[in-house]
């Protein structure tokens, strides 16, 4: 197994850092256990809510070996950490789908009895953990969480670490062809896969803010903005003012945003629905995702707390997706007193809230119930709970997110305050696209974009004309250019791919 934890894209790294990472690669084998020499198999099984849409299936332990892989198969490699990671997986196995691959879905942390998966959940507790405090404590939040989510992730020493603890979790691919192309939508997945000698790896790089954490040299890095790629191509800043060897011009790539197949193919007519509702006095439909780190509880609540009056009044109706949560619901009945009088309920009946989002997606004169009141959405599935905000963000009027992974979305989005100092340039990438507004630095701010949506719902049709406009430049088409770039199809160059767009 090469090493690639000591000299980065040809940068020398400091020899206190490199055995930083062995000595905590030692300790999470003292503590997870070592099975670096077991063989483990895989089985692809189809999956209830992705395999009818999108015909996904998912990569589970087997005693058997996999045997041949379903024809023209494509690996969306990943994690579940948040409920971002595995949106982006569902674009870019959207995407492969629309263009008659077979997307074979592989979450390394969703294997309990491997050291990678209890690595990464042990990760994935503490970012969450630590998510959550900085929203309680301004102290933390100012002095530990902010300068690593910012500077800290970004210096190329930290990248070592990763690498290291990478090269643990080569044991899930004993099965997979060393060929097959592959999607990253994570950073370890990438590196695990280029550890254990895959040869067409896309490392799908997911924010607007360039950070070593994001590197895993050896595959192909692809990122959704100017920005992100003159960032990462020149390293510049990864070693504070010391100026680095930059990326080659082979290893990075400029695509666009990853966004789902079904999303692209109808922006117009999204578009169009949308701007008749806010042109002719409809309710309002907001749209509120609750993420997998459990943060911003209080935040929400207001949030909320500020659309029951328009509620009551027919103005505004929401859409609360709590994820695979039900204990949000809880919190929200606790913080809103008499909230639950509003609300209907739909919960761990993926065939209901996909009934309602077809049913609410057609309703263009707003007769029927999809269109009032307060619906709340829970399933203990989680593709069920992920995707659920996926279809209902075409029927919604403006989703109120963090400036996450749905910043990138083609819906007009109200930008609520970030949480970990990468985000906030998400909100940066959608106010100059026009399809979002800028972070907004507080909730009293949030409220009062909300009350002025209503007021003005032209501010909203604004950023429907935006949309529309960013698809012809092919903004949206990230997710067909990643399958294109894995697979070996001709794309970029706009000469054979229908997907290319201007200024490639």
């Amino acid at each position: 197994m090469q090493d690639k934890s000591s000299l980065i894209f040809g940068n020398q790294i400091p020899q206190k850092f490199i055995k930083k990472a062995a000595k905590n690669q030692q300790k999470f084998l003292k503590k997870y256990g070592d099975d670096r020499n077991t063989e483990y198999h895989l089985v692809a099984v189809e999956n209830e809510v992705l395999t009818p849409i999108m015909g996904v299936k998912v990569l589970k332990l087997s005693k058997e070996p996999l045997g041949s892989l379903p024809e023209k198969p494509i690996i969306i490699g990943n994690i579940r950490m948040g409920f971002g990671h595995y949106r982006i997986s569902m674009a870019m196995a959207s995407a492969a789908h629309a263009m008659g691959y077979t997307p074979l879905w592989l979450d390394l942390n969703s294997f309990p009895e491997t050291t990678c998966t209890k690595i990464i959940g042990g990760q994935n507790d503490a970012y969450s953990l630590a998510s959550r405090i900085s929203q309680k404590s301004k102290l933390f939040n100012k002095l530990v969480w902010e300068p690593l989510n910012y500077t800290g992730f970004k210096q190329i020493t930290y990248n070592t670490g990763d690498q290291k603890n990478a090269e643990l979790m080569v044991p899930l691919f004993h099965d997979i062809p060393k060929e097959t192309p592959y999607i990253a939508t994570h950073v370890w997945p990438s590196q695990a896969a280029i550890h254990a000698g895959m040869t067409h790896v896309v490392n799908a790089i997911p924010d607007n803010w360039p950070m070593a954490l994001h590197l895993s040299e050896g595959a192909l890095h692809t990122v959704q903005t100017p920005n992100a790629y003159f960032g990462y191509r020149t390293l510049c800043g990864f070693d504070k003012e010391n100026v680095l060897n930059p990326m080659g011009k082979d290893d990075i790539a400029y695509i666009g945003q990853y966004i789902d197949d079904e999303f692209v193919q109808n922006i117009e007519s999204d578009c169009a629905a949308r701007i008749d509702r806010l042109t002719n006095g409809k309710p309002i439909r907001y749209l509120l995702s609750i993420g997998g780190a459990g943060s911003q509880g209080d935040y929400f609540a207001g949030l909320i707390r500020t659309l029951v009056p328009y509620i009551k009044e027919g103005k505004a109706t929401l859409y609360l997706n709590i994820g695979d949560y039900a204990n949000v619901w809880d919190l929200f009945k606790q913080k809103i007193p008499g909230i639950e009088n509003l609300a209907k309920l739909h919960f761990d009946s993926w065939k209901n809230t996909s009934e309602f989002a077809k049913n609410a997606l057609a309703d263009k004169n707003c007769s029927g119930e999809e269109s009032k009141g307060l619906h709340v959405f829970c399933h203990k599935d989680i593709f069920a709970a992920v995707y659920a905000t996926n279809i209902l963000m075409r029927a919604c009027d403006v989703i109120m997110t963090k400036p996450s992974e749905l910043a990138f979305y083609p819906v007009p989005k109200l930008m609520i305050q970030h949480v970990g100092g990468h985000e906030k340039w998400g909100a940066i990438r959608s106010a100059e696209i026009g399809d979002g507004t800028p972070e907004c630095p507080n909730l009293e701010y949030a409220e009062a974009m909300i009350r002025q949506f209503i007021k003005t719902p032209d501010l909203l049709v604004n950023m429907n004309n935006a949309i529309i406009a960013a698809k012809k430049a092919g903004i949206y088409n990230g997710a067909y250019h990643a399958v294109e770039l894995a697979t070996g199809m001709t794309g970029l160059d706009g000469k054979e791919s229908k997907y290319a767009y201007a200024g490639r």
